[in-house]
Parts: structure tokens; C-alpha cells; sequence
């Protein structure tokens, strides 16, 4: 199976992992799902329901930029399809929430201890 080298213009669970890793593009994809993940607890503390939801609103992000793109290049767009874009996106941040989640930190007794448990 060839990678992508483009987002896909119908979003799959899987898009994320079809694109193509050397590529500028999925690079730049890739940090978003992190930051949007790390902002909301960390992958580890996600359900699989809000992992689903972060990969839609990076992919909804990606379709409204290209949109975006177009728009600034003088070309025709569906101001219907775009405000619509941008509604969804709303909606799914909304959804998985605004506002960073704090992650569980150990006092620096357990840290150390931990870390040279590690060792």
C-alpha cells in the first residue's frame, strides 16, 4: 500500500497512518494530534472516543486550511461547504474541550525514586 502525500478528500479512522511520514505535511499533522492530545491529558489518559474525536478535528482543520489556501489564491470555494467545515470544527473542540487538562505529576520524592528505579 502506497502512503499519501496529500490529507485524503474523504476523512478515514485511518488517514492519519496513510499519509506519508517523510512528507512536510504529515509532519505538521502529526505535531497537531500531539499537541491537541497532550492539551487534553495525554494519549495515554484519552478514551478511545476522544482519540477518535481529536483525529476529526486535525483532519477538519486540514480541510478548512486548504479551503483557506484556495480563497487567498483567488479561487472559488463553496462558502456553504467551508462555513459548514467550520461549524463541525467548533462542535468537535467543544466536544473534547477548550481548556488544557493537567496531568498527574509526582511529588519530587516519588520522581527521583521512580527514576532511579528505572536505572
Amino acid at each position: 500500500m502506497s502512503k499519501q502525500a496529500a490529507i485524503p478528500p474523504k476523512y478515514s479512522a485511518d488517514w492519519l497512518e496513510k499519509l506519508d511520514g517523510r512528507t512536510t505535511l504529515a509532519r505538521a499533522v502529526n505535531e497537531r494530534y500531539h499537541a491537541l492530545t497532550q492539551d487534553l491529558g495525554g494519549i495515554d489518559r484519552l478514551s478511545y472516543q476522544r482519540q477518535s474525536l481529536a483525529k476529526r478535528i486535525v483532519y477538519m482543520e486540514c480541510v478548512i486550511e486548504q479551503q483557506e489556501a484556495a480563497l487567498s489564491r483567488g479561487e472559488d470555494v463553496d462558502q456553504g461547504r467551508l462555513t459548514q467545515a467550520v461549524n463541525t470544527l467548533i462542535g468537535l473542540l467543544k466536544t473534547v474541550g477548550l481548556d488544557r487538562q493537567a496531568r498527574d505529576v509526582p511529588d519530587l520524592a516519588t520522581f527521583l525514586k521512580q527514576r532511579e528505579g528505572n536505572k
